[in-house]
Order: structure tokens, then C-alpha cells, then sequence
């Protein structure tokens, strides 16, 4: 069922859901939480799609925010309010409010999102594209328990990464990091396999990819070792190779779905590692909402430190002035050993 209001409130936006849910015969709700997406027109199909999809798992109430800024100074002055309630199979497992906000009203979409949260449920937030500097401080994203961004969508992916580092909070976390977690959970397990110290790792995929500059950082962050980055073609990450005592385990994935994984003393196995869909992101990130303590020492850790993670112990040197004094105080010792 889809209803349409045009120049409405959100108190008539809310009297519209319980009279479309006794209308579809499930006057109660069956809802976990309420995820708010903030997006545009040209982006809001894809973003509720996938949203619809992964509330199959995770039944919620979708509200969409899209912004409408006119051009036109007057239009800029004149606040509205259009909404579209979708219902039952329109709307995957939940219900959906799609928020369309004209002229002044852009500004203070948390006025009309806060009635039509779910009462006692987490709230939320996912930015399709165009997350803010600081999505704790946003006004919308003050009112969740969870944040969700996506630092592919960026325009500069890597620098992108350094502002997700600095406004870091616990809540937040970033689909790039969602979609290595097939190739960390894999990687983990072969050295389950082969317990033997790593010396050094290369990460292998697009450049100005996000996804493969997190499981770099993740690799020299958990390990404590040098990590390289080199290019491919794609798609995605291509290729990880740690180098242990023992030898390389080397896990490879050229056509973006199979990927081969090989170690020493043990046949090649082939893996399953496909490319997965947004839904399937979004599906996995709302299965948690606390915060992530390994994505925040990840972010934090820096893409510039990558090459750099296993010098602190070629630092021994700089102990030398250290030992020059007591080089001073054995020398009047000599002298008195010649007395």
C-alpha cells in the first residue's frame, strides 16, 4: 500500500501509518529499529532498495530524508512537507516513510524525523553518499545510537579516510570496512593454519580504493608489520600475501568472486569471496550496534604509517647517546687503575 501526503506534518504522517497498517491487517508493530537514510533524489531508489532488502532480516522503519533546496530565493523561504507511507509488500518487512523536505524546512530535518522514531528502539542513520564531516555532531545524527557512512562514495576516498580518523566516535563505521570482512575473517583463519610469525604483508587492488587501505591498516595495526600497497585492475581487492618464517600465504581473487588460497605444506583451495551488495552491507551493520573497537584502531592508524609499522624496532640506535656518559665516568677510572 503506498498513501501520498503533499504540504503535511508529521503528526498526519503518523496517524497515515496506523491507518495504513489496520488496512494491510497488522495493526502491530514487529519493528527492531528505525534506520533514517539521508540521501538525494538521484541516489534515493538504489538507497531504499537496499534498505527495503536487508529489512527482511532486520524488519525496521525506513525513513528516507531527502532534501529539496531550490535555487529561487523565494522558494528557499517556503517551508513544505511532502511524504509517501509505503506499506506491506511495498516496503519489504517494515514499513517505509519517504520525507521530502522544500525550502527553509532542508535545514531542520531532525524537527520532522524525531515524532516518527520507533518509541524504546535504536535509531540508525546511513548516508548514502555525502556524509558530513562529523556525523556524531550532525543534527540527525545526534539522535542515533549507530552512524553509517561510506568512504567509496567520496569523491577522494583517501582523504575521505584522514576526516573519518579525526571525527571519529564510538557508533560510527563505514561500509568500506564492512566489505573486508569476508577477507579478514579468511585471513585469520589461514593463520589459524599456519601459526608462524608474518614479517610483512602486500595488499593488491583499485587505486584509491578504501576497502583495500582498511585491510592494510587492519593487517599492519593487528600484525605490527610493514604492509606494501600495489595497483591493479580490479575489480575491488585483488590479492593479500603474507610472508612468515615458514613461507607465503597468499589469498587471490581476480575475477571478483572465487578467490584462490594458498599456503605452504597444504593443496590450493578455492574460496568463495564475491562482491556483495549494498543490502548485504547494510544487513551486516545493523546486526551490531555497538561500537566497533577494532574499525576505530583500523581508521586510526593511519594510511601513511602503512610502510612504516614494523620500524620501531630498527630504532635501536638512537640508544647511543645514552651510553656516552658512562663512557665519560670509566675514564677517570682508567686513570686511577694506572696510579
Amino acid at each position: 500500500m503506498k498513501i501520498d501526503l503533499t504540504e503535511t506534518t508529521s503528526s498526519k504522517i503518523n496517524q497515515a501509518l496506523v491507518s495504513a497498517r489496520r488496512a494491510v491487517g497488522a495493526p502491530a508493530i514487529g519493528m527492531v529499529l528505525t534506520l533514517v537514510i539521508v540521501t538525494d533524489e538521484e541516489n534515493a531508489y538504489d538507497a531504499l532498495k537496499a534498505a527495503s532488502d536487508s529489512s527482511r532480516e532486520h524488519p525496521s522503519r525506513i525513513i528516507a530524508v531527502i532534501k529539496r533546496v531550490s535555487r529561487s530565493p523565494r522558494a528557499r523561504r517556503d517551508a513544505r512537507l511532502d511524504a509517501e507511507i509505503r506499506v506491506g509488500s511495498d516496503s519489504g518487512s517494515g514499513e517505509t516513510v519517504v520525507l521530502r523536505l522544500h525550502g527553509e524546512l532542508a535545514n531542520h530535518a531532525q524537527s520532522v524525523v524525531l515524532p516518527l522514531l520507533l518509541p524504546d528502539a535504536p535509531v540508525v542513520v546511513w548516508w548514502p553518499q555525502d556524509a558530513p564531516a562529523d556525523p556524531a555532531k550532525d543534527a540527525l545524527g545526534a539522535l542515533s545510537q549507530r552512524r553509517i557512512t561510506d568512504t567509496y562514495s567520496a569523491e577522494h576516498p583517501l582523504d575521505e579516510l584522514a576526516v573519518r580518523a579525526a571525527t571519529y566516535r564510538p557508533g560510527d563505521t563505514d561500509l568500506a570496512w564492512t566489505r573486508i570482512t569476508p577477507w579478514r575473517s579468511m585471513l585469520a583463519a589461514a593463520l589459524d593454519q599456519q601459526p608462524a610469525e608474518v614479517v610483512s604483508a602486500t595488499v593488491e587492488g583499485e587505486s584509491d580504493n578504501p576497502s583495500c587501505e582498511l585491510l592494510g591498516m587492519w593487517l599492519a595495526d593487528r600484525l605490527g608489520v610493514p604492509v606494501e600497497r600495489t595497483t591493479s585492475g580490479g575489480p575491488g581487492l585483488t590479492a593479500v600475501r603474507m610472508t612468515t618464517k615458514n613461507g607465503d600465504i597468499v589469498l587471490d581473487r581476480a575475477d571478483g568472486s572465487l578467490a584462490t588460497l594458498c599456503m605452504v605444506g597444504q593443496p590450493d583451495r578455492a574460496v568463495a569471496l564475491k562482491r556483495r551488495e549494498t543490502a548485504e552491507l547494510l544487513a551486516e551493520e545493523l546486526r551490531r550496534l555497538d561500537p566497533d573497537n577494532v574499525y576505530e584502531s583500523t581508521v586510526k592508524f593511519g594510511v601513511e604509517r602503512l610502510d612504516k609499522a614494523g620500524a620501531p624496532a630498527a630504532e635501536a640506535p638512537a640508544e647511543a647517546p645514552a651510553k656516552a656518559p658512562a663512557a665519560k665516568k670509566a675514564a677517570p677510572a682508567k686513570k686511577a687503575a694506572s696510579k
